[in-house]
């Protein structure tokens, strides 16, 4: 399939983003890499903010993907498990992307604006936290609070990997990010054992 040149512009500044970093993200080295001028990234931009925005569009496209891509079964919180090995795959494969994508290593001057691709993606923790309180194995918190307070939970435990606190070996899944879970899902009604139970499903699942 041939690319428009925007899509073309996009791709390659993912490309400069995953080998090189945030820094190499110049619309000289860009449009460089599709064999254009600077000027194409005005064009079909109107300069290199316009760009940022669209290449970090397009990493949440893929990642809400990611997370879609966990199965809906009988057992939501072994999906939501599921859902969180998904987003951590994501971020440990692609983190040049993700620290983009929420402002942790951008070019400066760039703040990457609000996003309904954004939103999308977050709806879908709130989606599948939803699913689990309708089990009633847990309290009928505010499901978008609940989302909120997952989400900073899993996003801690990512950078501190991606950082290097942490070992990507997995221990951090195992040891550090399941167990909270758990601990936060008991606290909130489920049993313990109910709750390990759906980790070891997510577990089967993930090995499939």
């Amino acid at each position: 399939m041939n690319l428009s040149p925007r899509d073309r512009l996009i791709e390659a500044g993912t490309r400069l983003l995953d080998s090189a970093g945030p820094e190499s993200l110049q619309a000289r080295k860009v449009a460089a890499e599709i064999g254009a001028s600077t000027m194409a990234v005005y064009t079909h931009f109107g300069g290199m903010n316009g760009l940022l925005e669209a290449i970090v569009s397009a990493a949440f496209e893929r990642f809400g993907a990611a997370l879609a891509s966990a199965p809906k079964t009988d057992d939501p919180m072994a999906d939501f498990f599921v859902m969180g090995h998904a987003y951590r795959q994501f971020a440990l494969a692609s983190p040049q992307r993700y620290r983009l994508m929420f402002g942790l290593a951008a070019p400066q001057k760039f703040h990457a604006p609000e996003m309904p691709v954004a939103m999308a993606t977050f709806n879908q923790l709130v989606t599948a936290v939803e699913r689990i309180v309708s089990t009633g194995r847990i309290r009928a918190d505010d499901t978008v609070e609940l989302a909120g307070r997952i989400w900073s939970m899993i996003h801690g435990v990512v950078l501190l990997e991606l950082v290097g606190t942490f070992e990507q070996d997995g221990r951090a899944l195992t040891h550090i990010l399941s167990p909270m879970t758990i601990d936060m899902f008991v606290g909130m009604g489920d049993s313990r054992e109910s709750a390990e139970l759906s980790l070891r499903r997510a577990a089967d699942a993930i090995r499939q």
